[in-house]
């Protein structure tokens, strides 16, 4: 069960939360979570997971690949937030986290208490909506919090006009 959420009304602001990672789509995510936000008085929470198992090596190797893997990941969040800051003209607030992608997400959830909507983006591929839409719609009745769902065939224009 999740903590209550910090409504506006004491003094909290609706925060949504986008996960990055390196599908194509997830700047889809993104886009909609900082337009919505910036439409609604609220604020952009930008999460990227470095998942675990990538450095299970000797001590040495693990924190380089970790300090890599963290480098990578803090690039990304960079690079998405600038496109944010360019289109959108809001700053959105950039997590790195290392862990397994849904314990991540819900600790984050449970630890910002103004975070009340998760935006994921769906693939474009025949194969599936994408591996994360998949787990979190699987769980769909135990997860926290309100999921969005964006096709992620739709451009900035189609999402600026949603929101």
């Amino acid at each position: 069960m999740v903590s209550k959420r910090i409504g506006r009304e004491a003094g909290g602001k609706r925060k949504f939360l986008a996960i990055i990672d390196e599908t194509p789509e997830c700047s889809r995510a993104a886009s909609y979570a900082a337009r919505r936000a910036k439409a609604s008085g609220g604020a952009a929470v930008l999460l990227y997971v470095i998942e675990p198992g990538d450095f299970q090596h000797w001590l040495g190797v693990e924190k380089i690949m970790r300090a890599e893997a963290t480098e990578e990941a803090e690039a990304k969040l960079a690079k998405v937030a600038a496109e944010l800051r360019e289109s959108v003209g809001i700053e959105p607030e950039l997590v790195v986290r290392e862990g397994k992608m849904r314990d991540e997400i819900c600790d984050l959830i449970e630890l910002d208490r103004e975070i009340a909507i998760l935006v994921l983006a769906s693939s474009e591929s025949t194969e599936g909506p994408g591996p994360l839409v998949s787990s979190v719609a699987g769980r769909s009745a135990a997860f926290p919090i309100p999921v969005t769902i964006v096709p992620a065939t739709l451009s900035d224009e189609e999402i600026a006009s949603l929101c």
